[in-house]
């Protein structure tokens, strides 16, 4: 009888804090996460890579072109934006680097664009955590790097930003292609 009420009590105490748990709808941008190298994770369960860590990766939302006018209009031109959607970008390098010239040591930054038609400023900020670029501070910015627009091979749907082959990070969104130089040390 006693352990039958015990089994009853842990039962209700259970379902009370289900009721407590609010699980979130399904997000409009997906997070996804590259590597440098390209498919690290995979790399490694397969004994194929040879770093024990990766040199970089970066985390970030894809949001949709949905056949809306991206740059000019939705991202403003001359603006900080958080280069993606919901949470703000943040890259993450597991060693020094050198990007566009300016050092930067390892560790992780928030990354925040300023679009213009012709060239970007590419923003590393040590505010990590944020949403947007609400809460961004300039003050906060560890480097500052301008880099040219180019045109994308084909328009691209979904907001990506990847490792090339050089570990270089390539920004890519509607007809619009963005690669920042970095090296590693």
């Amino acid at each position: 009888m006693k352990v039958a009420a015990l089994a009853f009590a842990l039962l209700l105490m259970g379902s009370g804090a289900m009721a407590q748990l609010q699980i979130t709808e399904p997000d409009k941008s997906p997070l996804d996460v590259s590597y440098h190298p390209h498919g690290y994770p995979i790399l490694k369960i397969q004994g194929k890579s040879a770093p024990a860590r990766p040199s970089a990766r970066v985390l970030y939302s894809r949001p949709q072109k949905n056949g809306r006018t991206i740059f000019g209009d939705v991202v403003r031109y001359g603006e900080v934006w958080r280069m993606g959607a919901n949470e703000s970008t943040e890259v993450e390098f597991y060693r020094d680097v050198t990007v566009a010239g300016k050092t930067l040591a390892k560790g992780r930054y928030t990354l925040y664009a300023i679009p213009q038609a012709g060239k970007w400023v590419i923003i590393f900020n040590k505010g990590l955590d944020n949403w947007g670029a609400f809460n961004y501070q300039k003050e906060l910015d560890a480097a500052r790097v301008e880099v040219p627009v180019a045109r994308a091979d084909a328009p691209v749907e979904f907001f990506t930003i990847v490792f090339d082959a050089n570990g270089n990070l390539v920004v890519l969104w509607d007809a619009v292609k963005v690669a920042i130089p970095i090296k590693y040390k």
